[in-house]
């Protein structure tokens, strides 16, 4: 049975784009889209904000907790531990998560959903309070669509967010095609010109899927052809490299590929990748864990800063953080604190490694259960 390549596509007028044509054709950006005008959107004002912003998120030892999972998925992980999906127990696990003493030594930004980003703790004070008081940005989630982004951005600003976050989904089983992939970069690159001409550093984000039974070198070949895009429709826009974070997936086989692959092999292939690709400019690479489980994703982020890079390579992960801390408090008051200690077990353990000295030695058999999902969704 035939099957078509797909890239999912978070703008509003689009939702699957389907295609078969060859990468290797470049003739211009008219070509390319030829009914299409460029507005030339620039960082302008912003400048200096957004590039002091990047570096504050991409500082030593510190990486990004991402909690910006939609009211579904949040529900989702509340129903594992028996809680209904209602806006107080969503707000009481964003509280436990974004109250934990200490939390800024190991993290330097908070992915927010937009929930999230108008809450305040029981006793009354703003998440983005918290936050501040521990030194780690505010950010928000705003892949809802291009029409009506800049609107959102300034009143996301407004409210203390300093960084957004817009994840579009490449899938390389049957794909994806060139057409596909160029319709991705050009959606990342439109909301990148925006949030920078808005006030927010822009997490730059194509997640390919780790679905499918293809090696390694699969994966490269798909990662290197999917950022050659994304940073030349960055540059057609005019986008301020200094002022932007990258979140990409790391390079490895495969979910259901016969063979695993190291963490020095995964390490080697993805700053492979990212050094044929990515202008030294960009101050921060923020992997996401993509249901590896939390040691593996903090043991492969280890190998990969084991030698000097010319980006600060760091973690923006959700699961990978969250999922002992999840089932440590089991929606019961009294749990609170083991699980915000919990918390900081796994944040400091990617602390470790994005200095390149973590030792997987003690962890526990929880951490090390794997948490892929086929097709995952936030």
């Amino acid at each position: 049975m035939a099957c078509s390549s797909l890239v999912k596509l978070n703008v509003a007028s689009s939702s699957w784009i389907a295609g078969q044509q060859s990468f290797n054709s470049r003739s211009g950006s008219a070509a390319r889209f030829p009914n299409r005008r460029v507005t030339v959107i620039r960082a302008g004002s912003y400048t200096d904000e957004l590039i002091k912003t990047a570096k504050s998120i991409a500082s030593p030892g510190r990486g990004i907790l991402a909690i910006d999972e939609s009211n579904a998925t949040c529900g989702k992980r509340l129903a594992s531990i028996g809680l209904d999906n209602t806006e107080t127990n969503r707000q009481a696990y964003r509280q436990l998560l974004l109250t934990t003493p200490g939390l800024g030594e190991y993290i330097s930004g908070a992915i927010l959903f937009e929930e999230t980003l108008y809450q305040s703790t029981t006793d009354g004070k703003k998440f983005v309070d918290c936050l501040r008081d521990e030194n780690i940005v505010p950010g928000i989630k705003v892949d809802k669509g291009l029409d009506g982004l800049a609107s959102r951005s300034a009143e996301f600003y407004n409210q203390g967010a300093r960084f957004a976050k817009w994840r579009t989904v490449v899938s390389i089983p049957c794909g994806p095609s060139a057409l596909a992939v160029k319709e991705a970069a050009w959606g990342l690159a439109r909301y990148a010109a925006i949030s920078q001409d808005n006030g927010l550093v822009p997490i730059v984000e194509p997640e390919i899927l780790l679905d499918g039974d293809h090696p390694i070198e699969r994966t490269l070949e798909v990662a290197e052809k999917v950022w050659a895009e994304v940073f030349y429709y960055l540059a057609e826009n005019n986008v301020t490299f200094e002022g932007i974070l990258l979140k990409p997936s790391m390079v490895t086989p495969g979910a259901e590929h016969k063979e695993k692959a190291s963490p020095d092999t995964i390490a080697n292939y993805t700053l492979t990748m990212l050094r044929r690709r990515v202008p030294p400019a960009v101050p921060g690479i923020m992997f996401l864990s993509g249901g590896q489980s939390e040691v593996e994703a903090t043991l492969n982020l280890n190998a990969m800063n084991q030698s000097p890079n010319p980006w600060h390579v760091s973690f923006s992960y959700a699961r990978a953080l969250q999922n002992t801390v999840l089932k440590t408090w089991q929606g019961r008051p009294e749990n609170v604190e083991a699980a915000q200690k919990s918390l900081l077990v796994r944040a400091k353990a990617n602390s470790s490694a994005q200095l390149g000295k973590y030792s997987a030695q003690g962890e526990s058999e929880e951490a090390k259960k794997g948490m892929f999902v086929k097709g995952y969704t936030y």
